[in-house]
C-alpha cells in the first residue's frame, strides 16, 4: 500500500498533457490555459475618470471655471483643457489633455455654464498603464480559467485562448450483480450508481467524458472491451473488480493489454483497491466497487491524474473546521474518510454511516472528514480536515 501523497508523485511523473489547441473564449471555461495571455495594450488605454465631475486643473480649483465640453465615456474631448476652463466628465471617459484632476460633481456646484469646487478631494482618474502595459503577462500557462479569467481574456482581446486538449474519458462499471438505473434487479442484483456518479463528476468538472455501459464478470469480454476503449480514449475509469476476490481480475486484463500497474493499493479508507496503469501516456484507473469508495477515490486519484493531463495540478480542497461533536475510530492504519455535514454554524457534525456501500449517506454530506493515519480521535471542539463534494 502506499500514501496518497506517493500515488500524487508517482502521477505527476507520469501524466503529461499532450495536446494544445485554440478555442473559443468561451468555450475555455474549464480548460487549461497552454500559453500566457498577454495584454495587447496599456490598460486603460487612456487617462481615465473613475468618477463622475469635472476634468480641469488643480492650480485653478480656487475660482469659478467655465465648462467648455461634456466627455461621456466612449467619447474622444474635442478641447483641452486651458487656464480657468474645465469640462464635465462621466465615469470611464477620456480626460482631456491639460486636465491633471477630476473633482467629484458631488463636490461641486454649476452655475451659467462656470463650475465651483466646494470639496477637497481631487484625485480621481486612473492614469494610462497603471493596471497593465502592453506586452504584460495577465494569466500565465496552467491556470485554470475561470469566469474571472475570461473577463481578463476578453478586455485583452484573446478571443481563440490556447488550451491543452481535454482527455477523452471513457467510464465503465463491471461486475454481474449490476443491470441500469431503468432495469428491475432480480435476485442478487443492484443497480448500477458508480457509473453515474463518476460521468457526472466529470461532467461537472468540464472533462469529457462518455458512460459506456457495464462490463460483464468475464475476463474475455472484458479484454475485448478494454481494448477497444483504450484505442479511443485516453483514459478509461472503471469501478469494480480490482480487489482480491475470485471475479476481480482487472489488473490482470491491463497487463494483458501491455498497460503497466503503477499502484493498485492506497492507505485509504474507504477505497485501498484501487489501481492505476498506464501504456504510451494513456491511463485505465480501477475504482472500488462500493459506492462511497468509489466516489472518495475519484475525488483523489481520478481528478488528479485528469487534472494532471489538463495540465493543471490539483488537490481535493480542505478546510480546517471546529468539530461539533467527537469523532473516534478503532483501525488508524490508514487515513479515512467518513462523510459529513456542516452545520448551521459551520461546524462538522457527524453522520450515520454504515460503511462504504452506504450510499444513503451521501445526499445529506456535505463533505468528508479526512483524518490521517494514526489518529484515533478528534475531540469536540477541535479542528477536523473537512473536503467538500
Amino acid at each position: 500500500m502506499i500514501r496518497i501523497s506517493e500515488a500524487y508523485t508517482i502521477i505527476e511523473n507520469h501524466a503529461r498533457p499532450s495536446h494544445t489547441e485554440k478555442v473559443t473564449l468561451e468555450s475555455s471555461l474549464g480548460r487549461v490555459l497552454a500559453a500566457d495571455v498577454k495584454s495587447d495594450m496599456d490598460m486603460p488605454p487612456f487617462n481615465k475618470a473613475s468618477v463622475d465631475g469635472y476634468a480641469c486643473r488643480k492650480e485653478d480649483l480656487g475660482r469659478p471655471l467655465k465648462v467648455i465640453e461634456m466627455i461621456p465615456a466612449g467619447y474622444f474631448p474635442k478641447q483641452n483643457i486651458s487656464a480657468g476652463t474645465c469640462s464635465k466628465i462621466m465615469t470611464g471617459a477620456k480626460v482631456p489633455d491639460g486636465a491633471d484632476c477630476v473633482v467629484m460633481v458631488e463636490f461641486t456646484s454649476e452655475e451659467n455654464g462656470f463650475m465651483t469646487f466646494t470639496g477637497t478631494t481631487t484625485s480621481n482618474f486612473a492614469i494610462m498603464g497603471e493596471d497593465a502595459v502592453k506586452g504584460q503577462t495577465l494569466i500565465s500557462a496552467g491556470t485554470l480559467i475561470r469566469p474571472q479569467h475570461i473577463a481578463v481574456m476578453a478586455s485583452a482581446g484573446c478571443t481563440r485562448p490556447v488550451v491543452f486538449s481535454s482527455p477523452s474519458i471513457a467510464i465503465f462499471a463491471t461486475g454481474n450483480e449490476l443491470v441500469e438505473p431503468s432495469a428491475i434487479p432480480g435476485p442478487g442484483q443492484i443497480r448500477n450508481s458508480n457509473g453515474y456518479q463518476t460521468l457526472t463528476q466529470c461532467l461537472n468538472a468540464g472533462f469529457n467524458a462518455t458512460y459506456q455501459g457495464i462490463i460483464p464478470d468475464d475476463p474475455d469480454i472484458t479484454y475485448k472491451t478494454l481494448a477497444e476503449a483504450t484505442e479511443k480514449n485516453e483514459v478509461v475509469i472503471l469501478s469494480g473488480g480490482v480487489s482480491m476476490g475470485d471475479l476481480d481480475f482487472i489488473p490482470s486484463v491491463m497487463e494483458k493489454l501491455g498497460y503497466r500497474i503503477l499502484f493498485e493499493a492506497l492507505k485509504v479508507q474507504p477505497g485501498k483497491p484501487t489501481t492505476l496503469a498506464v501504456k504510451d501516456n494513456r491511463f485505465i484507473v480501477g475504482l472500488p466497487g462500493n459506492p462511497v469508495s468509489s466516489l472518495v477515490q475519484f475525488n483523489l486519484i481520478g481528478k488528479k491524474l485528469i487534472y494532471q493531463l489538463c495540465g493543471s495540478p490539483y488537490e481535493w480542497e480542505s478546510y480546517s473546521v471546529k468539530m461539533a461533536e467527537t469523532y473516534s475510530r478503532k483501525k488508524t492504519e490508514r487515513t479515512g474518510f467518513t462523510p459529513v455535514k456542516l452545520n448551521a454554524n459551520y461546524e462538522i457534525e457527524l453522520l450515520k454511516y454504515n460503511g462504504s456501500a452506504h450510499i444513503q449517506a451521501l445526499p445529506v454530506a456535505t463533505g468528508f472528514l479526512m483524518v490521517h493515519e494514526g489518529i484515533a480521535e478528534i475531540k469536540q471542539g477541535e479542528y477536523g480536515t473537512y473536503r467538500p463534494l
